[in-house]
């Protein structure tokens, strides 16, 4: 199997990695704003695992290339919230907190499916079980890096409603008004930073850290180790 043959299997098993997470991720949203007594989602069917209730074309394309991207925004009506300013912090915080637990759960399966195949001693590469732990680990680091992706505290990303909720409401608002000129310039400069190698090196070594914790804990179960 040639090298370019080996890059288009491993971009086709991104596909259903991106999918998943982006539709998760949007769903938590949704979710947990429906628990905390908006409807909004539910109206619209946006409290669906369907992929394309969620997907956006050109977030998606850019997630396939550039490792970054985006799904349709879930609506979210904070006037249905008793304590609207928290209530929308916990609501954005659920989206990236589901990435990091699909993740986890991702890494445990790629643990069991390792060990199973390690116990067989067979030759594995390029082999069906070959694909699936690349999948696995594709699934698990691609969940993690939009997990801490989405954190950064900086609009129109998760991060920034859970951290623009210490500020003052004035202040807070006077920020939203320039989400959009923000989120420019926050696209502009990933894609700076990404030519240097700043963004990817970063976001890489975070990922990195990030699953090699997830792997010390299943380190600590006998038949995974």
């Amino acid at each position: 199997m040639n090298n370019f043959t080996i890059q288009l299997v491993i971009k086709l098993l991104s596909l259903p990695s991106i999918l998943i997470a982006l539709t998760i991720h949007e769903c938590a949203h949704g979710y947990a704003a429906y628990k905390l007594g908006d409807p909004t989602a539910k109206i619209t069917g946006r409290l669906s695992i369907n992929p394309l209730r969620h997907l956006d074309p050109i977030g998606f394309l850019c997630m396939l290339i550039f490792g970054f991207g985006w799904a349709k925004p879930v609506p979210i009506n904070t006037r249905y919230f008793k304590n609207p300013k928290r209530d929308m912090a916990l609501s954005s915080l659920a989206g990236p907190v589901s990435n990091l637990l699909l993740a986890f759960a991702g890494t445990f399966v790629y643990r069991v499916v390792y060990a199973v195949i390690n116990t067989t001693g067979a030759d594995f590469y390029f082999s069906p079980g070959y694909f699936l732990l690349v999948f696995l680990q594709m699934f698990c680091t691609l969940n993690i890096g939009l997990g801490i992706f989405n954190m950064l505290p900086i609009p129109p990303l998760d991060g920034s409603r859970v951290f623009l909720t210490l500020l003052p409401q004035k202040l807070y608002f006077g920020i939203m008004k320039y989400e959009n000129y923000i989120m420019i310039a926050m696209f502009i400069l990933i894609f700076a930073g990404s030519r240097f190698g700043l963004v990817g090196g970063t976001l890489g070594w975070l990922i990195d850290k990030v699953f090699s914790g997830y792997n010390a804990v299943f380190d600590l179960i006998p038949f995974l180790r």
